[in-house]
């Protein structure tokens, strides 16, 4: 609980700690609507699915720019910048009247979103290096805690408030006037400048990171996936008709990971981060098996268990990929950062062509598959691991 004290004692780690936070509660938002724009804009999950992709290529595209953008400008303006622009631009896909408009604005929402990713996450780590603390993790934490005021609150307002813009637009001035409030906490860092360093080719970083980078594509695919197809999953397979309860799985699943975050560097300094990792994927399947069993309060109870398991998994990835023999920590967590968010942005335009093939359960089912497959991952690296110590 030292880095959850840390953040909450001083704005300086407060105010970046809030820009996680404030990016999930403008998604956390929109997900209460996939379900009415896919009414609205009459089409099936498999069109839902490519236009999320949109998102998803979006995010690809800005990848590349993100890192001249903070280089010019300064990590602490860039996640000011991008954290407000990514809130105002996501009015678009609430009022676009076409689909092919949705598929437009989703792609330029993903290149807000990835900057401001990006920002946020080298705002964090520049100011560890610098201070010599360690708050990643409950950062990370933050932003589930978005997720939990985004779709919980607005799960209780959606019947309150008519208008999708107007709940969206609430959200938007939220979030920028908080973050205008606690800005001076960052805005003025710069981040590290690269001195004379000799950069690992990508194909060099991925024989030692393989199997982590694996794990990251398939768990962070997982959480974009329950993010985006958890409320339709309530509506369409479990049979849920009142929107406040529909928007329960994802609230579930956020206040779960929100609490295994906070806890979770206490735990994993105890017990290591490939053991974490193990217990992580262990209680997500159960979870998962809670969720396919499509009765309403086991699948809720579910959807918990997943975010429970899954908060450990993410930032014990980034701490092994940082401490990788013979790479910088810089390359490792960004390498491994990098697949693990490319996961999160497609899983959910899969599911999507999933879903198109059978139904949602298919789609679950997938992500309950793609856990089994990170637990035996995480046993080969463990064994590993300890014939190398041997």
């Amino acid at each position: 609980m030292n880095s959850l004290q840390l953040i909450l004692t001083r704005l300086r780690y407060f105010g970046p700690a809030w820009v996680f936070a404030s990016l999930n509660i403008i998604v956390g938002t929109w997900v209460l609507y996939i379900p009415g724009i896919k009414e609205k804009l009459e089409i099936d999950d498999a069109q839902l699915g490519i236009a999320l992709f949109c998102f998803a290529l979006g995010t690809l595209v800005m990848i590349p720019l993100s890192s001249i953008l903070i280089k010019r400008f300064g990590v602490g303006r860039i996640t000011l910048f991008s954290i407000t622009t990514f809130s105002m631009l996501f009015l678009l896909p609430i009022v676009v009247p076409t689909y092919v408009m949705l598929c437009i604005a989703l792609f330029i929402v993903g290149l807000a979103g990835c900057l401001t990713d990006i920002a946020m996450n080298a705002l964090v780590s520049d100011i560890e290096q610098e201070d010599e603390v360690h708050f990643m993790s409950a950062s990370h934490g933050f932003f589930s805690l978005g997720g939990v005021i985004g779709a919980g609150i607005g799960s209780l307002l959606i019947e309150y408030i008519r208008l999708p813009i107007i709940h969206m637009m609430y959200a938007a001035i939220f979030v920028i006037v908080t973050n205008l409030l606690l800005v001076k906490a960052y805005f003025k860092i710069e981040g590290k400048q690269e001195q004379n360093e000799k950069k690992s080719h990508p194909l060099k970083l991925m024989k030692p990171l393989f199997g982590l980078t694996i794990i990251a594509f398939l768990i962070m695919g997982s959480e974009g996936a329950i993010e985006h197809w958890s409320k339709l999953y309530l509506q369409d397979i479990v049979g849920v008709v009142s929107e406040k309860i529909s928007g329960f799985g994802f609230v579930a699943f956020s206040a779960l990971m929100t609490l295994g975050r906070f806890f979770g560097d206490a735990i994993s300094k105890r017990f290591g981060s490939l053991a974490i990792i193990i217990g992580g994927c262990i209680i997500s399947l159960f979870g998962f098996v809670a969720v396919l069993a499509s009765q309403l309060v086991i699948t809720i109870v579910g959807f918990g268990l997943v975010g429970l398991g899954f908060s450990v998994i993410i930032p014990e990835l980034f701490r092994l990929a940082g401490k990788t023999n013979g790479i910088s920590s810089a390359e490792g967590i960004s390498f491994v950062a990098g697949f693990g968010y490319l996961g999160f942005l497609l899983s959910p335009p899969i599911l999507g062509f999933l879903s198109k093939i059978e139904s949602l359960k298919l789609s679950f089912m997938a992500l309950l598959m793609a856990t089994v497959i990170a637990l035996t991952l995480t046993f080969f690296l463990n064994k590993n691991g300890r014939k190398k110590k041997l």
